[in-house]
Parts: structure tokens; C-alpha cells; sequence
């Protein structure tokens, strides 16, 4: 085997729906002022009795389902999140314990809104390498227990959710070369810190940095993988903020790609937000199997990583 492939994707989120006119009783907000800044008009909730490995078990289990895979069929798993509350054990190692999974490799990773692109490179490389068979990639977060929700500037963009892949050894690549990297001295503007945590940002320094220093990274990932952005069916960035995805795939040259605008829906996820929205675009059938998508997270951490995958 050459290569690795996403065998199959699900997604998970919470029944909770919470819009703008809820969000407007609680701040003073309209669904106006949200949805001409942000373009959110919904989000899903988590519970207080539904933590981030329940979400991130609900999204894997449709994930294996989809792939005719058993729990034993998986010997790495990896999470996406940066909203655990506990330290260990992991959140990996509790969406193992949930599905049934014996003794798996199991890691948390924490890049905040790139987790999951950080994760699905993670696991192509130890996929190609032997050192996995099969790995169970998920991305996973439950902002609403980091929000503060008197705070209207955070609290309208935030959802809850999980999102997952299923990565197998494939003949030919389907996992293109990851690009990856970040701005550490500018790692202030985005925040999820404090006791208790809260997230925090600086908007227009974080929309300056997407709009302007990402389309460049984004081609470059795409030459990566041997395609231009003429040649992509599909553009899966980060749903961070529609005025942030809408610019970026305008600049990338996407031309012919659908490209996902979950986040009118979902409102931002983080982690959780790429494979959400990937999993959704799947489901509807808007991607055919074996088509190009650029899957590209961006943002805490002033993060990124992108590759070019082939939908499943």
C-alpha cells in the first residue's frame, strides 16, 4: 500500500437547536446583527449530561457503520478537541471505551479549530507508514461549556458537535500531502483560557489574517496534492464566520467546488467543524465518490493545515 483513503465519514449533533431570536433574549442582539456579520442563523446546544467523547462516540459510530467496519476493525484513534475538561483519562482513550475498541492507540489533539486537519495528516502518516491499519479520526467540540454566554460578541457564533473519518491503507493515495503551520507570536487572538476557561478572540486581526494570508497557503496545498483549485469538486474550510469562508474560496479560484456553508447552521464548532460540514455534503450526495476536496482548518492557535482529499 502506497497511500491512505478516508473510507467513510459521519457526523453528530446535538438535538438542542438555539437561534438567533433564542440568542436575542439572552443578549442584546438581533438576528440581523448576527446574520450580517456572521451569516449564523442557528446552533446546536449540548446538554449539560452530553460531554465531548459522547458527541465524538455518536459521529464515530456512523462513521464505521458507513465503512462496514467493526470496533476491532480500528487500532489508532485520534480526537480533535481543545474542550476537555478532564485531563485523563482522554478523550480518545472514552470514545474507545465507548465503542468497544480493544486496545487502540489513542491520542487527544489539541489545535483548536485545525485539530481535525492536523488529526487526518496524523493518521495518513501513520497509516503509511504501518504503524496503523485502520485509525478513527474524529473532531469533537462542545463550546457552549467555554462560552460566556453574557458575551455577545462569542457567544452568537458558537455550536456544538463532532464529525469523523475512518482512514484505512489504500493502493493509491487519497490523503494528499498535508500543508501545515502557524503564526505563533500572534497565537493571542485566539483564546480558550482561564479559570473557568472562556474563549475569547480579536475578530478583526483574525479576519485580516484568513482573508489575506490564507488563500496563498490554501493554493499551495492543492499544488501539494498535484491540483489546481480550478480541478477541486469541493471546498471544506473551517466554519468560522461565512464573511471568513465566502472571500477565502472567492480568492482560492475554486471555481467549480461546492463549497460548505454549514455554519449558517452549526455556527462554529471548532474541531469539529470540518467534518461536520464534509460529513453533511457526503450525506447529500453534493460530492461524488473519488472527486478532490480541499479540506482546510484554520485559526486558534493562528493555525492552519490543509490537504486535498478524495470524498469517499
Amino acid at each position: 500500500m502506497n497511500g491512505s483513503r478516508i473510507a467513510a465519514v459521519g457526523h453528530y449533533q446535538p438535538a438542542r437547536v438555539l437561534t438567533n431570536e433564542d440568542l436575542a433574549g439572552m443578549v442584546d442582539t438581533s438576528d440581523e446583527w448576527i446574520t450580517s456579520r456572521v451569516g449564523i442563523r442557528t446552533r446546536h446546544i449540548a446538554g449539560p449530561d452530553e460531554p465531548v467523547d459522547e458527541l465524538a462516540a455518536h459521529a464515530a459510530a456512523k462513521a464505521l457503520a458507513s465503512a462496514g467496519l467493526a470496533p476491532e476493525d480500528i487500532d489508532l484513534v485520534l480526537v480533535a478537541t481543545s474542550t476537555a475538561i478532564d485531563r485523563s483519562p482522554n478523550m480518545a482513550a472514552r470514545v474507545a471505551a465507548r465503542l468497544g475498541i480493544p486496545s487502540p492507540a489513542a491520542m487527544d489533539i489539541n489545535v483548536v479549530c485545525a485539530g481535525f486537519t492536523h488529526a487526518l495528516a496524523t493518521a495518513d502518516h501513520a497509516v503509511r507508514a504501518g504503524s496503523s491499519t485502520r485509525a478513527l479520526v474524529i473532531g469533537a467540540d462542545k463550546m457552549s461549556d467555554v462560552t460566556d454566554w453574557t458575551d455577545r460578541t462569542t457567544c452568537v457564533l458558537v455550536g456544538d458537535g463532532a464529525g469523523a473519518a475512518v482512514v484505512e491503507a489504500s493502493a493509491e493515495p487519497g490523503i494528499g500531502p498535508v500543508l501545515w503551520g502557524s503564526v505563533p507570536e500572534m497565537g493571542h487572538a485566539v483564546r480558550i483560557e482561564g479559570q473557568p476557561a472562556r474563549f475569547a478572540q480579536e475578530g478583526q486581526s483574525v479576519y485580516r489574517w484568513a482573508t489575506t494570508r490564507l488563500p496563498a497557503i490554501a493554493r499551495a496545498a492543492c499544488e501539494r496534492a498535484g491540483y489546481a483549485p480550478q480541478d477541486l469538486a469541493g471546498v471544506v474550510l473551517h466554519q468560522a464566520n461565512l464573511r471568513i469562508i465566502e472571500p477565502l474560496a472567492q480568492k482560492l479560484g475554486a471555481v467549480d467546488a461546492v463549497v460548505a456553508r454549514d455554519v449558517t447552521e452549526s455556527g462554529n464548532t471548532s474541531a469539529a467543524s470540518i467534518p461536520l460540514a464534509f460529513s453533511k455534503l457526503v450525506e447529500q450526495g453534493r460530492i461524488s465518490s473519488g472527486n478532490p476536496v480541499l479540506l482546510f482548518g484554520f485559526g486558534g492557535n493562528l493555525s492552519y493545515a490543509g490537504q486535498v482529499v478524495r470524498c469517499p
